[in-house]
């Protein structure tokens, strides 16, 4: 049956089937590269060595000293506890996490010393296990490494000696305790605390780097916040491969900051104390000035306290807006209350609980509603011809005009209401404003007069504290929680990564598959086909070859692949598929059975004309239909392989070199009711041959003979065949190549159809490869088109050669 698709936008959405139909196949990829990540995955634990982490927690004391005044100083103690905490923290903050407090830290524990020894693949840090130490009298002022090996008579080999990481290719064999002169500097090597006895013949890796570079990556490293935004506790934390390492650089840190601290607050308490005598001084006189400017004025203008008075004026104005603010809202709820009644249909509710003020209208509202309910419920039930329904309706109507009433006099009273109120307000602004120039004036010198007050009595104080913390220092933190952590490393993370190198590893395929299934250009299926109006008449998957056949071809070294994959009684999808197709063509001829030559064409070459056409001839033979088969590619001949490329068959007929076209043709020894006219010799001239008139006496005389005559054409717009041979036929079939088409040519493929250039033109999608992968079909197509080329395809071998006889014995039987 034949089956048109309708036209529309090609969609390239891929679903999830899709992705997996695209996966599946290629479930190799997706091993071998999981096999690749984990692998670098577990070579990356192996040779990261394990980092820890250590954290401790200060406590940071609140200094008044270094208190300062928010620009409005009220209550002091209060004022000046918050502003402490906030600028003391922050300030310490950024302290401790300077560079010079981590240099001194560097400087100390001589972290810029680094021994290491390698474990397997990894390098392990020997922070305070070293069994040497390296001491330097010269120091280096560039980075320099090597390595040395300890052996059981105190002597030292040092080798691969590195200075701004280039090798200096120096070595040296030296004791304990000797003095070493290299590029570098000079230095000596003496055994520590830690037993030598595991580390003979180990050979033991030394660098040496800058105090200010060291201090900089821990610097870096160091990460330092406040636990609580309301509290003055710092947490310090950092990581490191070694955890004594970890807990020295933290607990130094404390240590050097108390010290740090100590050192700047006696420093900063003799100025302090300058600073505060000096402007007291100042703070005093202009205090005196201001006090006698207010009593000066009040007694000139004999003015009383004018704060008190607007103070009066400013709560009556106040109460006034929360009453008019009040009384609007009512009236705006009155005002929607009476447009719904007057819009609303009677089955609909009003809405209750609005906050007026009557409770009357309140009551009538839900009076209202109670009787609309009721007045739906009957009709619901029996209609509104209902007498209860006609009474309860005017009910309800008379029940509107009066809440209409209602809030008609509720809004005159509060209009009313509003313009009292409104006017009351006036007065009292009028009142506010009668003497502005006094109030601001007496306002203005009232607050320098009270902001002076306050910072004479708050430099009061700032000066008693800081004669009192000149008596005694302490330090300014006190350790909350000492440097401490957990014992099991956090990082790497070995499940993380693990997880990360799969994610990676089915990524990675799964990516390059789906990129490269967006930029394919080509058919990929029945999808891509949708957009076209060409009737589709079947669908044919892709045929796989075994691998026993694989082998047998690749041994005989056979450049192309024939295969009759239809058989009868096979069930298999590929056999399906031209049973649909079979019936398909039947019902196209069975519309009208003198449309029974057809023309198999397609775009481009390998789009598996000649596997679809000998395949459907012996679907329809199965049948026992008469079927003939005609090369008509005179340029190469791919289906006269199915039948060995005799010597005799079409041009020799067209050329004139047999009589009969009958004499041409070769029948299948099963299916004796399958013919095939081979192109015998390839011709110099096929076009020619082509525009003779045999051809056309040929089709019109075996028309009567058979039910269906398959016509195995060049592809179109290459050469002229297939335009001269279409002109004789009845119908086209054009064969569509899943994954050798370009998506490009199906538009020119509908304007083909749409303009009627080939008469029936119907589509058969060929070479679909199904979700599971497991069906399709492979084969060569090789197409050397040329005027110069006359050649004998006879010595080509091709499987079923020895089924196929020739038909000559038939000949006078057609032919009568």
């Amino acid at each position: 049956m034949e089956k048109k698709i309708q036209s529309g936008n090609n969609s390239d959405f891929i679903t999830i089937q899709d992705l997996f139909g695209l996966f599946i196949p290629r479930w190799y990829w997706f091993l071998i590269s999981l096999f690749i990540t984990v692998t670098l995955a577990g070579l990356y634990l192996l040779a990261t060595p394990p980092v820890y982490t250590r954290s401790a927690a200060i406590l940071v004391k609140e200094d008044s000293k270094n208190g300062g005044s928010t620009g409005s100083i009220g209550d002091i103690a209060d004022l000046g506890s918050l502003f402490k905490s906030n600028t003391n923290i922050n300030n310490e903050l950024l302290t401790i996490k300077s560079p010079t407090l981590m240099t001194e830290v560097v400087s100390r524990l001589k972290l810029n010393h680094v021994y290491k020894v390698r474990r397997g693949l990894k390098k392990i840090d020997l922070y305070k296990q070293s069994p040497i130490a390296v001491h330097w009298t010269e120091p280096s002022t560039d980075p320099i490494s090597f390595k040395l090996t300890l052996t059981p008579d105190s002597t030292l080999t040092l080798t691969d000696f590195h200075v701004l990481d280039e090798d200096t290719d120096e070595t040296y064999t030296t004791s304990l305790d000797s003095l070493v002169q290299c590029s570098a500097g000079t230095f000596t090597i003496n055994l520590t605390d830690i037993p030598a006895d595991e580390y003979f013949g180990e050979t033991i890796n030394y660098s040496f780097g800058s105090v200010e570079a060291i201090a900089d990556h821990y610097t870096e490293e160091l990460r330092a916040d406040l636990g609580d935004e309301k509290a003055s506790i710092i947490n310090l934390s950092i990581d490191d491969a070694s955890i004594q390492k970890a807990e020295d650089i933290l607990n130094t840190l404390i240590v050097v900051y108390n010290e740090k601290w100590i050192q700047d607050k006696n420093q900063i308490a003799v100025s302090t104390s300058n600073f505060i005598g000096e402007r007291l001084g100042v703070i005093e006189d202009e205090l005196g000035h201001v006090d006698q400017n207010i009593a000066n004025y009040k007694s000139e203008h004999l003015l009383p306290d004018v704060q008190a008075v607007s103070g009066i004026y400013l709560t009556q104005s106040s109460e006034n807006k929360k009453e008019l603010l009040s009384l609007n809202d009512q009236l705006s709820t009155a005002q929607y209350i009476r447009r719904e009644l007057n819009n609303k249909k009677l089955g609909q509710l009003l809405p209750s609980n609005t906050g007026i003020a009557s409770t009357s209208i309140e009551k009538q509202i839900e009076e209202y509603n109670r009787m609309v309910l009721e007045r739906n419920r009957l009709v619901d039930n029996s209609g509104e011809n209902n007498p209860l329904v006609v009474d309860l309706t005017s009910s309800i109507t008379n029940m509107q005009k009066i809440i209409i009433q209602a809030l008609d006099n509720l809004m005159v009273s509060l209009k009313t209401q509003i313009g009292s109120i409104q006017q009351q307000e006036t007065r009292t602004n009028s009142m506010l404003a009668s003497s502005p120039n006094q109030a601001k004036y007496l306002l203005s010198v009232e607050r320098q007069q009270k902001v002076k007050e306050q910072l004479y009595l708050y430099l009061l104080q700032k000066r008693e504290e800081n004669e009192l913390s000149q008596a005694f220092t302490a330090y300014n933190t006190r350790v909350i929680t000492p440097a401490r952590g957990s014992r099991f490393p956090t990082a790497p993370r070995k499940l993380n990564i693990l997880l990360m190198a799969l994610v990676i590893g089915l990524l990675i395929p799964a990516v390059i598959i789906f990129m490269s299934e967006n930029m394919n250009t080509r058919v990929r299926g029945r999808k891509d086909l949708e957009g076209l109006s060409i009737p589709f008449i079947g669908e044919i998957p892709l045929y796989v070859f075994s691998k026993n056949k694989q082998r047998l071809f690749k041994k005989r070294k056979d450049k192309e692949y024939n295969a009759i994959v239809v058989s009868e009684g096979n069930r298999d999808i590929i056999n399906e598929a031209f049973r649909v197709l079979r019936s398909n063509l039947d019902f196209m001829l069975n519309q009208d059975p003198s449309q029974k030559v057809f023309t198999v064409t397609s775009f481009n070459p390998g789009s598996g004309k000649s596997f679809l056409t000998m395949n459907t001839a012996m679907s329809f033979a199965i049948k026992e239909k008469r079927i003939l088969v005609i090369d008509g590619d005179l340029r190469h001949g791919s289906t006269s392989q199915y039948v060995n490329s005799p010597k005799v068959g079409l041009s020799d007929y067209l050329g004139n070199r047999i009589d009969r076209w009958q004499d041409a043709i070769v029948q299948d020894e099963k299916y004796p009711c399958l013919h095939v006219i081979p192109i015998g010799k390839i011709p110099p001239n096929p076009t020619e041959l082509l525009e003779g008139p045999k051809f056309a006496e040929l089709i019109a005389e075996a028309r009567p003979h058979y039910d269906y005559i398959l016509v195995d054409c060049p592809p179109i717009d290459i050469v002229a065949d297939t335009q001269i041979i279409e002109k004789l036929t009845d119908r086209t079939v054009f064969v569509v190549r899943s994954g050798k088409l370009e998506r490009s040519m199906l538009p020119e493929l509908e304007q083909i159809y749409q303009q009627k250039r080939f008469k029936n033109l119907s589509m058969i999608l060929n070479g679909t490869v199904s979700t599971t992968g497991r069906y399709g079909y492979r084969y060569g197509y090789r197409y050397g088109y040329g005027n110069g080329y006359y050649g004998d395809n006879s010595k080509k071998k091709h499987r079923g050669g020895d089924k196929w006889l020739d038909y000559s014995k038939l000949s006078n039987q057609l032919s009568s």
